[in-house]
């Protein structure tokens, strides 16, 4: 049996004629809502003061005043869907309530049934202002070229399993360093998948400050802190239906980690302040630039929750691991700015095709979209030369780090010892972290402990 759209609704009831108010009283309960029904507008005033409502059904005509003055009084929380019940006559009147702030009115008589349609496309309605508020652009910068065949072919599975479920989507977590597209894979999976027309969230964990992450991420009722004038739904139930993206998820607190784990395994949130939780359907898609592993190793983040999000992982290569794909991208990225600014894309020279190729794009694609965007507003087509890049030295290619005028020494020397060498100069530069040194080396782990190892082994007097 479907669950109702109003189940665990609070609901303001405003309706003198008992009758009526029992009926529709009796209706919202039996759907779950939990009702607070009120005969006037001093008792609807009062109630307004000590609680908050996700809705409100209000008459026009009461006893000792109309309750569309409660809108034009600003007493309900910005996130109070409002319904306004009138006879027929009536009608003049609460279309005026619409304009003051009213979702949406029904004539009476009416049939208790129209109720969780109306409430629920209200919802909605109020979802998508939320989402809004947090609407980035939208402009996708993810160019699959070769490199990414087989992450294009993971995503092509993860949304055909998408669209043989019904609900409850299984989270995706996607690894990759700065800059090289999390955010573009993530809307590339919403935009493709069972819920594109539904919303999606965007935040970036590592921007919201301690003190307001769980309010920002799961709303609060009014009163929950000093600033909390109003109830305010947060991402998460905003993204209900829809997907919710956490980049740089590891930035978030551990206690807020147990209680984001919570809310994706019950599919339940509770709002700062509220004494009852709230049921929800986010798709999560978490992204981060760390190793997750090491992290949980280190203390830094919850194994439980690594392991409920570690089901679907998609993990993108930098950029310098994308041979010519680079080009690719670069004339695309050219293309687009080119259009912003209203001229045609010229052409990038073989000479700054080969400084591209051998670059090694610390900032990844964030860092190709800036050059390319300095090119064309600074530099025109000579600027397309990319001469600040250096001819693939100083970092550039494979061989850039080595001196120009190198000689080998008549007696030689230890290749294995200059190797060792090497990594522990990228463990430094990664400040300790074995991966991050392993992808500047372009091997694995393994080999980096490896060599660590070999490299303490072999130091004079076991130091």
């Amino acid at each position: 049996m479907a669950k109702s759209p109003l189940a665990g609704l609070s609901v303001l009831l405003l309706e003198d004629e008992v009758l009526l108010r029992k009926r529709l009283q009796g209706f919202l309960e039996k759907e779950g809502a939990e009702v607070t029904a009120v005969p006037e507008v001093a008792a609807a005033r009062q109630a307004l003061e000590s609680m908050a409502f996700d809705a409100a059904l209000i008459d026009v005509n009461l006893p000792d005043g109309r309750g569309t003055d409660l809108l034009r009084e600003k007493r309900f929380a910005p996130t109070t869907t409002v319904i306004v019940m009138t006879a027929e006559g009536g009608v003049a009147g609460a279309v005026e309530a619409v304009r003051a702030g009213a979702a949406d009115y029904l004539v009476k008589p009416f049939d208790p049934e129209e109720l969780p349609v109306r409430l629920t496309q209200a919802r909605r309605s109020r979802q998508a202002k939320r989402a809004d508020e947090f609407r980035r652009g939208q402009e996708n910068d993810l160019v699959f070229g070769e490199s990414l065949a087989a992450v294009r072919e993971q995503l092509a599975k993860i949304t055909a399993a998408d669209r043989r479920l019904s609900g409850h989507l299984p989270p995706v977590l996607i690894e990759g360093e700065t800059g090289t597209g999390k955010t573009a894979i993530a809307r590339w999976i919403h935009r493709n998948g069972p819920r594109a027309d539904e919303p999606l969230i965007e935040l970036n964990c590592s921007a919201l400050p301690d003190a307001l992450a769980e309010a920002e991420l799961f709303g609060h009722e009014r009163g929950a802190f000093t600033d909390a004038k109003a109830a305010r739904i947060g991402l998460m139930e905003a993204a209900d239906g829809g997907t919710l993206f956490l980049d740089e998820l590891p930035s978030l607190a551990s206690g807020l980690q147990a209680k984001l784990l919570t809310a994706i395994e019950d599919h339940q949130l509770r709002r700062v302040g509220a004494s009852r939780t709230i049921a929800v359907d986010a798709r999560i898609i978490a992204a981060t630039n760390a190793d997750l592993g090491v992290l949980v190793e280190e203390g830094k983040f919850r194994a439980d929750l690594l392991h409920r999000l570690d089901l679907f992982r998609v993990r993108l290569p930098p950029l310098r691991e994308r041979g010519q794909d680079i080009i690719t991208l670069a004339e695309e990225l050219l293309a687009r700015v080119s259009r912003r600014y209203g001229q045609k894309a010229p052409e990038i020279p073989a000479e700054g095709r080969q400084r591209l190729l051998a670059h090694r794009w610390p900032g990844n694609v964030r860092e190709l979209a800036h050059e390319i965007e300095r090119a064309v507003v600074f530099g025109g087509a000579g600027g397309l030369a990319f001469s600040h890049l250096g001819g693939g030295g100083n970092g550039g290619s494979a061989m850039g780090w080595m001196k120009p005028n190198f000689v080998f020494p008549p007696n030689g020397f230890s290749m294995e010892a200059a190797i060792d060498e090497l990594v522990a100069l990228a463990v430094k530069q990664a400040e300790g972290n074995v991966s991050a040194a392993a992808r500047l080396l372009g091997v694995s782990r393994d080999v980096v402990r490896y060599r660590l190892k070999n490299g303490q082994e072999n130091m004079p007097n076991g130091e």
